[in-house]
């Protein structure tokens, strides 16, 4: 815990082990839900009067006002790792996870200062099957040839996806158009009024770790989309590209139930970076199709699930879980579990006019 000199509240930046499963936000949520009610984050005269509220109609609107909170990078619900979570004074800084870039810029000339910002993934690609959410999460949106596909012609097509690279963001996303999400378009089939943007991104790093070949138990998903479906998608594409299509070629072989090829392969990339269009795009290259089944962010900025030195690591979410079923007793200075392992791994960020002693 801080030391006795230290001025509450305080404000910070922490990282949360996110599961897979549930959404970002939800688990930003129920996060809020114990930091509103801690005199580690609010001013204990808040604290007091929320107390003091007669309705939880009331109580719920002060928690809202009593501290900001919010996160540096949404994870998919698929996806695990490493959340960053602002609180207080601490939201400021949150646009620094998500804009490395920019970052870059600032600070090209202090490499190790850069590296700093740096956003690392390992993902599972599954080969031989495009879903429509560029994951397992999504449909079947067309199969293609898988079984020519190397461990050598991997490594080989990873080429180009290193460095500054412009990326297009997937059609089935929530990213605007004149007012109207892609995925919208894709399901209506209505024509796009221009291509869709590409990012220039940075990909420091990306190799391929691990071969699994059929050594696994993943599948495609069950779900897949219709004819009209697929034809919706086309006319959507079309109106930006006359010559593309959407169709089925899976293996013409008689082993229509043979296992398709998974790899793993690992990142650094920069903040906007789609991991799920990195995979999408490498599909392609290799001839074939190819989703993402597992994705974790290991690290993001200088939070890492398994810190080295200088780093900060991240709370498992299984101390939330227990605070919200059993929150056990305080110690003798008043602080629950969660207060401790969140203080623990919390980078405070000192406000001199408000705390001008603070110290940590």
């Amino acid at each position: 815990m801080p030391k006795a000199t230290a001025k509450y509240p305080l404000s910070g930046i922490f990282a949360i082990a996110k599961p897979s499963g549930p959404t970002s936000m939800s688990l930003v949520n129920d996060v809020k839900k114990h930091v509103v009610g801690s005199r580690l984050f609010v001013e204990e005269a808040k604290l007091k009067s929320t107390k003091g509220s007669g309705t939880s109609r009331r109580k719920s609107k002060y928690g809202r006002e009593a501290v900001k909170i919010g996160q540096g990078g949404t994870l998919d619900p698929l996806a695990d790792g490493v959340l960053v979570i602002g609180v207080g004074k601490g939201t400021k800084k949150l646009t620094e996870f998500l804009d490395c870039v920019k970052v870059l810029g600032e600070f090209s000339y202090d490499v190790n200062l850069f590296m700093a910002w740096i956003q690392e993934y390992r993902t599972t690609c599954l080969l031989g099957c495009e879903t429509d959410s560029y994951d397992s999460e999504g449909a079947q949106v067309r199969r293609a040839p898988w079984k020519h596909v190397t461990k050598e012609q991997v490594e080989k097509a990873l080429e180009p996806f290193r460095g500054e690279i412009f990326q297009t963001p997937p059609i089935f996303s929530a990213l605007k158009m004149d007012g109207k999400p892609l995925y919208e378009y894709a399901r209506e089939g209505i024509p796009l009024p221009r291509p869709i943007e590409k990012r220039k991104v940075t990909i420091h790093s990306i190799e391929l770790v691990e071969w699994k070949g059929a050594d696994h138990s993943f599948r495609y998903p069950e779900k897949k989309f219709t004819p009209e479906q697929q034809k919706a998608v086309e006319t959507a594409l079309k109106g930006v590209e006359e010559s593309t299509t959407v169709q089925d070629n899976p293996e013409t072989d008689t082993d229509t139930e043979a296992v398709p090829t998974a790899f793993v392969i690992q990142m650094k990339v920069s903040g906007g970076t789609y991991v799920r269009s990195v995979v999408h795009d490498l599909g392609h290259a290799l001839g074939s199709a190819a989703h993402v089944v597992t994705l974790t962010r290991t690290r993001q900025g200088r939070f890492a699930l398994e810190p080295s030195e200088g780093d900060y690591g991240c709370v498992p979410w299984e101390v939330f879980v227990k605070a919200n079923t059993d929150p056990g007793e305080a110690d003798e200075d008043g602080w629950r579990e969660w207060e401790r392992e969140v203080v623990e791994r919390l980078d405070v960020i000192e406000d001199k006019k408000t705390h001008p002693e603070a110290k940590t």
